[in-house]
This record gives structure tokens, C-alpha cells and sequence, in this order.
């Protein structure tokens, strides 16, 4: 399952295709998010992009990446691949994400300097993803059935990179595991295409650690996506972007494009 909460527009599922809202259809926060788990990303997707890692005091650091995505099919999940090819220092460093519709979640990464492929651990999934504001978490999807949900408004508008004010929800999602580090985000959904385009993220305490920002939206061979993207962390003061250069669905990838062996021979 893809990503409600957080991520559907942060990395390789960022994209969303136009869906038209059935007639007299009940608007409840369950139907809501369905819709958005069931976009249209096409069968695959292979996005080049950009990331830039703030630390708290402006200090930059720039990275090129290639994220490549398979829809499901069948009893099999999603699977994301994350390849950084530059600059040196972690080109060739890889994340495979393998979804898995009714089991945990597999993550494995990749490091050139050591050779090997690596299991990452259900405790570690929270953890920061190479520096950057995302986390291990945040790359690939997560089950609806985490999750509970509320339409926190149901009449709301967000206001555009070109300035116009869409009709949108506000979609509380709250995660059933009471040990999250980060149990409750609120999603702000556009009505037109069922793209999240902003969201905060709440610690245990009830205050705001991370607020995610759309900043530019292109339709790309029928597809919503998101080219340009900001995780802002307000506890640490730092921030990610990343942007999209160039965007391609339907390419003919298959599994074994997103096999362990893929992983560790991709920067060959």
C-alpha cells in the first residue's frame, strides 16, 4: 500500500492521476483514504531528482538520485528503488523498499564502501535516511490498516504555486502503534486529483516536528506530480527539498529490476 500520511508526493510515489468522485459518493475519512492509496501511477515510474540537505546553520549539501517505482500486481506490494549517483561520497549508495500488503515492510540498503547489502531493521525505520530529513519510514508506503482516520475539515482550500485556491480536505491520520515516535499527521488533499500537497507531522507530545510543502505540481503524460518538494524539521532546524528533472511512467520495468541483486550491482 502506498503512503497516505506523509510521503505520497515525497519521493518515487509522488505522482497522482486525476480520479473522478462517483456520484452521491459518502465523503468519509476512510473513503478519503482509499482514494488517495488508490491512485493511478502508472505501472512504473523512474523519476531523476535532486536533494539538497540544509543543516540548521544554511550549510548545504547536494545530491543527484535516480528513484525507480513498480505498481503491485497481484499478492505482491510495491517496490521503490533509491540509487544516488553523485557526488562521490555516496554515489552507488541504494535503498530497496519491498511493500508487502499484509506482512511488515522490507528495506534494504546498500553501501559501495562496504560491499554488502544490508537489512534494515523494524526498530530502524524511523531513523534519518542518509543525513536528510526523511526517514527509512518515509521511503516506499505504509498500510492503511496502520492507521485510523478524521476529517479534520472538510471545506478547506490550499493555495497553489500559481497563486489560485483549490478545494481541499484536511485529513487526520493517527497511527494505531502507541509506540510511534510520530503518531499523528495532518494531510491537506486537494478535491480535483486526491494529491496530498502539504502535511505536519505531530511527536507524542502534540507538537509539530515536520511540515511537508508542494511547491510545484506539472502534469506528466497524464500524471499528477509533484516536482518540487519540502520537509521542513522544526525541532532540529533543518530542511530537505528535492526535486524532480525529469519524470517517466509506464517505462517497462519489471521485478527484477528491484531484486537484492539489482541493488548491490546498480552502481556497476
Amino acid at each position: 500500500m502506498h503512503a497516505l500520511a506523509l510521503v505520497a508526493v515525497v519521493v518515487a510515489l509522488s505522482s497522482i492521476a486525476v480520479h473522478q468522485k462517483p456520484e452521491a459518493v459518502a465523503e468519509t475519512a476512510d473513503w478519503l483514504a482509499r482514494q488517495i492509496d488508490q491512485r493511478d501511477t502508472g505501472r512504473d515510474s523512474r523519476l531523476d531528482m535532486v536533494m539538497r540537505v540544509f543543516d540548521r546553520h544554511g550549510r548545504v549539501r547536494q545530491r543527484a538520485l535516480t528513484v525507480t517505482g513498480l505498481k503491485e500486481t497481484g499478492t505482491r506490494g510495491d517496490r521503490v528503488l533509491v540509487r544516488f549517483t553523485a557526488p562521490n561520497d555516496i554515489k552507488g549508495t541504494g535503498l530497496l523498499v519491498w511493500e508487502h500488503p499484509a506482512a511488515e515492510d522490507e528495506r534494504f540498503l546498500y553501501l559501495p564502501a562496504l560491499g554488502r547489502v544490508r537489512r534494515i531493521a523494524g526498530t530502524e525505520k524511523q531513523e534519518s535516511f542518509v543525513g536528510s530529513d526523511l526517514s527509512y519510514e518515509d521511503i516506499g508506503g505504509r498500510d492503511l490498516a496502520d492507521y485510523s482516520y478524521a476529517l479534520a475539515q472538510r471545506d478547506a482550500t490550499w493555495t497553489g504555486p500559481d497563486g489560485r485556491a483549490y478545494p481541499a480536505w484536511h485529513l487526520e491520520s493517527t497511527v494505531i502503534d502507541k509506540s510511534a515516535t510520530h503518531p499523528r499527521t495532518v494531510s491537506v488533499v486537494r478535491k480535483d486529483n486526491f494529491m496530498i500537497v502539504s502535511a505536519e507531522v505531530f511527536n507524542r507530545r502534540n507538537e509539530r516536528d515536520k511540515r511537508l510543502d508542494v511547491r510545484r505540481i506539472e502534469r506528466i503524460e497524464g500524471i499528477w506530480t509533484a516536482m518540487d518538494v519540502v520537509m521542513v524539521n522544526d525541532a532540529q532546524k533543518t530542511r530537505t527539498e528535492l526535486a524532480v528533472i525529469s519524470a517517466r511512467y509506464n517505462t517497462g520495468l519489471s521485478e527484477a529490476d528491484f531484486s537484492r541483486r539489482a541493488l548491490e550491482q546498480g552502481d556497476k
